[in-house]
C-alpha cells in the first residue's frame, strides 16, 4: 500500500469541530498525503458545510453519501460504500472519530486490513442503551493506534484488554479549537451578537437558557423525553432550543407540544452556537461537546444523562446532574437552583492545555513518515500469545521415529 497517505472519514458537526485543527496541520505537511471522507450521515448545509466553512477546513476529497433511516440501514451503507473507496485508496491508515454510526465503517478499514486509528477512544459511559457505547468498543478493539484525552480514559481501555502501547493520551482538542476559533477571534463573535442577533430570536442577553437534546435514549424513550420536557417548562426562563432533526421527528411523530417557554429552531452553525452559549445564562445539553464547550467557556450546564463519558465537568462544579430516566429524584427547582448558583463561571476546566491537537497530528505525521501503524502482528501484542502459534507437538511417526518440522512444538515459529 502507498505509503504516508491517510484516509480520514468523518460523518458529523462534531466530527469537523474536533478534527479541524489536526486536518489543517496534517495538510500542510509537504509529504504526506491526506483523503478527507465524508461518510453523509450529516448532509444538510446546517449540519455539514457551514461547518467547514466556519472553521476553515478544507471539504472532504470524497463523499459516500452513505443514509438510512435506522442504526442498522446507515452503518451498513458506510461500511459498504467505504469499502472499494479504501481498496482503491489503500492508505496508510485509516482515521475515524468518536463513537457514530460512522465510526462503523471501520470494519470495511478491518477487512482490507488497513491499520485503523481512533481519535476520542477508550470513552466509557458503561451504559448499554446508548449505541454509542457499543460503537466505542467495536472501534478501540479493531484499533492499531488510539488517541484519547485522559489517563483515566486509557485506564479503561486497558481493563478492556487493550495494549496501553497503543493508547496515547493527548488531552482534549476541544480546548484547543476555542482557543483558535472563540478567544482569538472574540471581537467578531462581540460583534455577532449584538442586540438585533437577540431580538430576531425572541431572547434577550442572559436571560435565557440554551438547549440541545438528540440522544436516543432520551428523546426514543417517551417517559424519559417526557422527564426532559417537564425539566425545561419549569425553567421560569426562556430555553431557545436548536433541535437535531431526529427530535423534531419524534415531537412530529407523537404530536408532542413544547412548553410554551421553548423555542424551537433549526440546528445552526458553529459561530452561532458559540454566540448563544456564551451569551446564555446556562447550558441544558445530553451532548457531549456542547457540555465540554460550556465548561471551557465559563458557562453552566445541565448534563442530561444517566452516565456519561465526560466525568470531568463534574469535577471542576462546572456541571449539574439531570437523569431523565429518573427525573422524580432530580427535582426541576433544585437542578435549576443548583444551575443559578454556577453563573458566573470560577472554575478552572480540567480538559486541557491547548496543545492536543498539535500532538495528534504530529503524531500521525511521524507515523506516516515511518510507516509506523500496524499493531496487531504477533509480536506487537503486549500478552503472551505464543500457545497460539505453537506446533501440535506430534512424534513424527515415520520410520526410526524421527521428530520435528510440523510435529515439533517449535514448529510455526513467530
Amino acid at each position: 500500500m502507498p505509503r504516508n497517505r491517510l484516509a480520514v472519514v468523518l460523518g458529523i458537526r462534531p466530527d469537523v469541530i474536533r478534527a479541524a485543527l489536526v486536518l489543517n496541520r496534517i495538510r500542510a505537511h509537504p509529504d504526506v498525503d491526506i483523503e478527507f471522507i465524508w461518510s453523509g450521515q450529516h448532509y444538510s448545509d446546517n449540519l455539514k458545510d457551514i461547518f467547514f466553512r466556519e472553521l476553515e477546513v478544507a471539504p472532504p476529497e470524497i463523499e459516500l453519501g452513505a443514509q438510512g433511516e435506522t442504526d442498522a440501514e446507515i452503518s451498513s451503507s458506510v461500511i459498504s460504500r467505504l469499502y472499494p473507496v479504501l481498496d482503491e485508496l489503500q492508505p496508510s491508515a485509516t482515521m475515524f472519530l468518536g463513537d457514530t454510526n460512522t465510526v462503523m465503517g471501520c470494519l470495511a478499514a478491518a477487512q482490507l486490513n488497513i491499520p485503523i486509528v481512533h481519535f476520542e477512544g477508550c470513552m466509557r459511559s458503561y451504559d448499554w442503551r446508548m449505541p454509542e457505547e457499543k460503537y466505542r468498543t467495536v472501534i478501540d478493539h479493531l484499533s492499531d493506534v488510539i488517541y484519547t484525552y485522559f489517563d483515566e480514559y486509557k485506564a479503561q481501555g486497558v481493563a478492556e484488554g487493550l495494549n496501553p502501547d497503543r493508547i496515547i493520551v493527548t488531552t482534549n482538542p476541544m480546548v484547543d479549537i476555542l482557543e483558535e476559533h472563540y478567544f482569538r477571534k472574540k471581537a467578531s463573535y462581540d460583534d455577532l451578537a449584538c442586540d438585533s442577533f437577540f431580538s430576531e430570536r425572541g431572547i434577550e442577553r442572559g436571560e435565557y437558557y440554551l438547549m440541545t437534546c438528540h440522544r436516543r435514549e432520551n428523546v426514543h424513550v417517551p417517559s424519559s423525553f417526557q422527564s426532559i420536557l417537564t425539566l425545561v417548562g419549569d425553567a421560569g426562563r426562556q430555553i431557545y432550543f436548536p433541535a437535531s432533526y431526529r427530535t423534531q421527528k419524534v415531537l412530529e411523530q407523537h404530536d408532542v407540544s413544547l412548553p410554551k417557554n421553548v423555542i424551537m429552531v433549526d440546528p445552526v452553525g458553529y459561530k452561532e452556537m458559540i454566540a448563544l452559549t456564551v451569551n446564555s445564562r446556562g447550558v441544558i445539553t445530553d451532548s457531549g461537546t456542547v457540555v465540554e464547550e460550556a465548561c471551557v467557556l465559563g458557562i453552566p450546564s445541565v448534563q442530561m444523562r444517566t452516565s456519561t463519558e465526560r466525568p470531568q465537568v463534574y469535577d471542576v462544579g462546572s456541571s449539574v446532574k439531570f437523569d431523565p430516566a429518573d427525573g422524580e429524584s432530580y427535582p426541576s427547582e433544585v437542578v435549576y437552583r443548583r444551575l443559578e448558583a454556577l453563573v458566573g463561571g470560577g472554575w478552572k476546566h480540567n480538559l486541557g492545555d491547548g496543545k492536543a491537537s498539535t500532538r495528534i497530528a504530529d503524531d500521525l505525521i511521524r507515523r506516516l513518515l515511518e510507516d509506523d501503524f500496524g499493531q496487531h502482528r504477533p509480536p506487537d501484542y503486549h500478552l503472551d500469545v505464543s500457545r497460539s502459534f505453537r506446533g501440535d507437538g506430534l512424534v513424527d511417526s515415520a520410520p526410526g521415529g524421527r521428530s520435528g518440522g510440523l510435529g515439533s512444538p517449535s514448529g510455526g515459529s513467530i
